[in-house]
């Protein structure tokens, strides 16, 4: 690892992030996030992104969660300059055209578990542990936590788990919802090679369209949605992905998107 605080490798189009602060657990900081800030502003204009796979350095720790020594003797306006700033990455993370999948390995808390919410969904290690733990220090998640996760499990367990601050498993965090896949710790990088494999082989297009419609389906109502997803269909078929794909599947050969 070097002394960045994001390392970036890509491969075929899927980058792939790893947050550097393997000491301090990969807690986020100030520094981290406007470095992370600026990779994701890089990305955006990236006509060949496919996916963006994000994880954390070291063995131990997905994020452990937001730097509690910056945090601690912050006044009221700091703090909500530091959330404002976490939220706005976060939102620039989301808002990528293409999947983001977290990988994650070990502690996921508080900040941690905020980030893995603003991907699009995510795999854990069988050693994972999820939990938003902030009421213990006398505060509420600052970083979407509240909004995000009764999004993704459903309000009565996103109360649980924020007003009881208690972690759970991976395999509970399955159960619930909040993780897609749990694997154990040593495949996780076989997975994600896998998975950078998967999602470079699909129509880019395709795969964009089918994050908008449904990121931008869901805050509509079912007639409205449905119509979005009737355009973007259509839309599929005035390029040559459409023809490529459909000719492959015919010719009994993979797609060369």
């Amino acid at each position: 690892m070097s002394d960045k605080l994001i390392e970036t490798r890509g491969s075929a189009g899927v980058m792939r992030l790893t947050l550097n602060r393997p000491k301090a657990l990969n807690a986020l900081n100030t520094g981290l996030l406007v470095e992370l800030d600026a990779v994701l502003a890089e990305l955006e204009g990236r006509s060949d992104l496919r996916a963006v796979l994000i994880t954390g350095a070291g063995e131990k720790s997905f994020v452990a969660g937001a730097d509690i020594a910056e945090m601690r003797d912050k006044t009221p306006e700091q703090a909500r300059q530091f959330a404002s700033q976490a939220l706005a990455t976060f939102k620039r993370l989301e808002r990528l055209p293409v999947p983001v999948v977290a990988l994650v390995n070990g502690f996921c808390l508080g900040g941690g578990c905020e980030l893995a919410l603003a991907c699009d969904w995510a795999v854990a290690s069988d050693n994972a542990v999820f939990g938003q733990p902030e009421v213990g220090l006398g505060v509420i998640p600052g970083f979407g936590g509240t909004q995000r996760l009764p999004r993704r499990v459903g309000p009565a367990m996103a109360l649980d788990l924020i007003t009881t601050g208690r972690k759970i498993d991976a395999n509970e965090a399955l159960r619930i919802g909040l993780v897609n896949r749990v694997v154990p710790q040593n495949e996780l990088e076989s997975v994600a090679e896998e998975l950078t494999q998967q999602l470079a082989g699909n129509g880019p297009n395709a795969v964009r369209a089918a994050k908008q419609a449904i990121h931008y389906g869901q805050n509509q109502d079912l007639d409205s949605a449905l119509a979005l997803e009737t355009s973007l269909f259509a839309l599929g078929f005035a390029g040559d992905e459409q023809c490529e794909g459909m000719s492959a599947f015919l010719e009994k050969r993979k797609a060369n998107f």
